[in-house]
């Protein structure tokens, strides 16, 4: 099972940005992430084609099952 961390942001274009982080710490801290998603908005090091993160909309872990079968 691969779980990652998602994190969605609001640009300054009105789109939203999302930064994923694979095999996140568990059990996952809401005052961290808000705090960190500050952080990142703050620092302005990341720019998309629909402009600078401005604020954060939300974040999520993803889970992932994936089975894959042999086909002969």
């Amino acid at each position: 099972m691969a779980k990652t961390l998602e994190l969605q942001f609001g640009t300054e274009f009105g789109k939203t940005a999302r930064l994923s982080i694979d095999n996140p710490k568990e059990p996952v801290d809401e005052a961290v992430i808000k705090l960190s998603m500050a952080q990142i908005i703050a620092s302005e090091v990341f720019t998309t084609a629909s402009g600078k993160f401005v604020d954060a909309k939300g974040a999520r872990v993803i889970d992932q099952n994936v089975t894959e079968y042999e086909l002969v």
